[in-house]
C-alpha cells in the first residue's frame, strides 16, 4: 500500500511539472510584448494627400513645401523636447501650416462657390477625451486656436459660423478681414472649375482631369498628432474644405472621430482626404477602436481602415498617427501625401510622394 502511494505521488509530481512547463511556454509571447521600446516623445504631421506626382512638381515648389513642413514639425518638436504638452505642440505646429499659402488651411484656404473662404478645424486631448471643433468660419486667422479655445473654455465640442466667430472674438483670438485668406492661385482654380461646371476636391485631381494645372496644384488639409513626455497624446486638423463647395458643406476635418481623434490608451490620428468617405467610415476613431478592441498595432489598424474600409467605399486620402509608445505611421491610398515626422532622438523624415 505504501509503495502504491509513493508511485501515485510521483506521477502527480511529474504531471504537475509538465503542466507548469506548458504554461510557461504559453506565457512567453506575453512577456515578449511587454518589452516594447517606448519613445519619450514623438510628432508627425501632414499637409494633405492626393494626386501629387514628382513629374508635375518643380524643384522650387518641392523645396518650398519641404521648408514649411520642416519649420512646422520643428516648432512642435521643440515644444515637446522642452517638456511642453502635446496639445501645445499640435496647436503651434498647425499654426505654421495655417499661416502658409501653400496648404489648404488658414491663409491658403480654397474658395467656395460663392467666392468666400470657410474654414474648419478640430483638436482632441487624449488624456481627457475632451475635444473642440469649429466649422464654417470666415474671419478667424487660425481656426485651430478657435478649436482649442472651444475645448478649453466652453461646455461645447463644436461651434459653427457666426456664433463661432463671436466666441473667437470674445476669447481674444486674432480676427482678420476675410480678404486675408485671398490667394490668386486658389481664386483662379475656382474660376476654372466654375467655367467647366466641375467640382475640384481639395485632396484629389480625379475630377479635374480636364485641366492639368488644377490637377497638379493639389494643396490639402493640414494636421498633426503628437506624444509628449508625460505620455499624453493629442491630435488636430485644419482645412479650407472643398473648392467650389455649396450649401455650407462641411467635411471630416472638424468631426471628432472622423478627421481627428486622440486617446491615451491607443493613439492620436489626423485625417486628410475625401471628407464624405472619412465621415462615413469614422476613420480616426476606427483606427483607435481596432487597437483597443482587437489588439491590432497602429500600423495594421491604419492600413486596414485606409485601404480596406475607405478604399472599399470608393474614397481616398490618408492619415498620420502616433500611438502611446511613440510609434508613428503615415498611411494613404493616393499618389502622395505631404508628410513629416520626428522622434525623441531628433530624427527628421520629410516625404511627399508615394514610395
Amino acid at each position: 500500500m505504501r509503495s502504491f502511494i509513493v508511485i501515485l505521488l510521483g506521477l502527480i509530481f511529474i504531471y504537475s511539472c509538465k503542466d507548469q512547463d506548458q504554461n510557461a511556454s504559453v506565457e512567453k509571447p506575453i512577456a515578449k510584448t511587454e518589452t516594447t521600446v517606448k519613445e519619450e516623445f514623438a510628432i508627425v504631421i501632414h499637409g494633405g494627400a492626393g494626386t501629387i506626382l514628382k513629374k508635375n512638381m518643380t524643384t522650387e515648389k518641392e523645396q518650398a513645401y519641404k521648408a514649411v513642413l520642416e519649420e512646422a514639425i520643428r516648432t512642435g518638436y521643440d515644444i515637446l523636447k522642452n517638456g511642453g504638452s502635446s496639445l501645445d505642440a499640435v496647436t503651434k505646429t498647425i499654426n505654421v501650416m495655417e499661416d502658409s499659402p501653400l496648404f489648404n488651411a488658414g491663409k491658403g484656404a480654397v474658395f467656395t462657390n460663392s467666392e468666400t473662404n470657410e474654414l474648419d478645424a478640430s483638436i482632441m486631448d487624449g488624456a481627457t477625451l475632451n475635444a473642440g471643433a469649429s466649422a464654417g468660419t470666415t474671419n478667424v486667422k487660425n481656426p485651430i486656436d478657435l478649436a482649442k479655445a472651444i475645448m478649453d473654455n466652453s461646455p461645447h465640442v463644436m461651434m459653427a459660423g457666426k456664433g463661432a466667430e463671436t466666441f473667437a472674438a470674445e476669447q481674444g483670438l486674432e480676427i482678420v478681414d476675410p480678404e486675408y485668406f485671398f490667394t490668386e492661385n486658389r481664386f483662379k482654380s475656382l474660376k476654372r472649375i466654375k467655367d467647366s461646371e466641375k467640382v475640384e476636391l481639395d485632396h484629389d485631381g480625379k475630377q479635374a482631369f480636364y485641366d492639368p494645372e488644377i490637377k497638379d496644384y493639389k494643396f490639402g488639409t493640414v494636421g498633426c498628432a503628437a506624444l509628449d513626455k508625460n505620455g499624453n497624446l493629442a491630435a488636430g486638423t485644419s482645412t479650407g474644405g472643398m473648392t467650389n463647395k455649396r450649401w455650407g458643406r462641411i467635411g471630416d476635418a472638424p468631426i471628432i472621430g472622423a478627421g481627428t481623434y486622440a486617446n491615451n490608451a491607443t493613439c492620436a490620428v489626423s485625417s486628410t482626404g475625401w471628407g464624405e468617405f472619412f465621415i462615413r467610415a469614422m476613420v480616426a476613431h476606427d483606427i483607435s477602436a481596432l487597437m483597443e478592441y482587437k489588439g491590432m498595432s497602429l500600423a495594421d489598424a491604419a492600413r486596414t481602415v485606409i485601404h480596406d474600409k475607405v478604399g472599399g467605399l470608393g474614397g481616398d486620402g490618408g492619415i498620420v498617427a502616433v500611438d502611446h509608445n511613440g510609434n508613428m505611421v503615415f498611411e494613404f491610398n493616393t499618389e502622395g501625401m505631404y508628410r513629416a515626422s520626428m522622434n525623441a532622438s531628433g530624427e527628421l523624415t520629410i516625404k511627399i510622394y508615394k514610395e
